[in-house]
């Protein structure tokens, strides 16, 4: 899910995606851009893209070539946010707003449906093309994602190259390390995701339950620190491994009560932007989870 440091307005909530549809939008954007590249009779690649989107952002750096970027999101930057964060420093970026885009002159814009709706039909009227790309919950969306970016930018071979390495570096990994325990993936504001969510996979692929299924919870919900600590889940997903005391929304993960109940112990620390988005970085995920359960079962390791 996107951090919550993100504003509502780049947010979306996944609690609102519908699985099927999502995966018939997937199949028609695909469809969409196969048929306008065979008919086309300039079937040349882009030569100006820009990305509304942070998922986009990651997804360019790897498939696309630097000159057809005109510009990624201000998050790109961002290293608490964008697996790109250093790529990103030597290309430009853009902070979103209406006139700041027009000035790119982009020939395909890639952003979200839940953010710059208000943009979107100015771009229409001079004929950019727009993909719509909606949020990655599973493997299969990432795998789907990256097909129509490829495609998108150019570069189809490239996408499939990335998919195979990543379909290789799954096949590798070593047993899932879960056991049927349960795990809650826990954030500022006692922000929980549930069903549906692309940590929700992450758990299910190392062999954890997820609280937030047994409690019928939404994508994303939140969940009090009395809650937390009544339903005591085995472990804690964490995004990192302290945060600011002056962090109002962050305090709670520090609470005693909390600590006591869960302690560091039995708390799973995975990078933030490996959560953020479906990525090809999706198999490192997986490692890092499952090798933070290894060294739980066996500190000796």
């Amino acid at each position: 899910m996107l951090e919550l440091s993100i504003s509502s307005s780049d947010r979306g909530n996944r609690a609102t995606i519908s699985r099927p549809l999502y995966g018939l939008t997937l199949i028609l954007i695909f469809c969409c851009l196969f048929t306008s590249s065979a008919n086309s009779t300039d079937n040349k690649p882009p030569r100006r893209i820009v990305s509304l989107n942070l998922c986009a952002d990651e997804l360019l750096v790897a498939l696309a070539e630097r000159p057809q970027i005109a510009a990624l999101t201000r998050y790109a930057r961002n290293p608490d946010m964008s697996l790109v964060s250093k790529e990103a420093q030597s290309l430009p970026f853009t902070y979103g707003g209406a006139e700041e885009l027009l000035r790119l002159h982009p020939d395909l814009v890639i952003t979200s449906s839940y953010s710059h709706a208000e943009i979107l039909p100015l771009l229409k009227d001079r004929q950019v093309k727009i993909i719509d790309l909606p949020l990655a919950n599973s493997l299969a969306d990432i795998i789907a994602q990256i097909r129509i970016v490829a495609l998108a930018v150019g570069h189809p071979e490239r996408g499939e190259a990335a998919i195979q390495k990543m379909e290789k570096e799954l096949r590798t990994l070593p047993p899932p390390m879960g056991h049927g325990r349960t795990a809650a993936y826990y954030q500022r504001q006692g922000y929980l995701s549930g069903t549906g969510s692309l940590i929700d996979d992450m758990m299910k692929k190392i062999g954890l339950k997820n609280l937030a299924n047994n409690l019928n919870k939404s994508a994303l919900s939140r969940l009090s620190l009395e809650e937390i600590v009544t339903y005591h889940p085995d472990f804690l997903i964490m995004g990192q491994k302290s945060y600011s005391t002056q962090d109002i929304g962050s305090q709670m993960l520090q609470h005693p009560l909390l600590k006591q109940a869960i302690p560091a112990s039995h708390r799973l620390f995975i990078p933030a932007p490996l959560t953020l988005c479906g990525s090809p970085h999706y198999p490192e995920a997986i490692k890092i989870l499952n090798k933070e359960l290894e060294t739980i079962d066996h500190p000796s390791r």
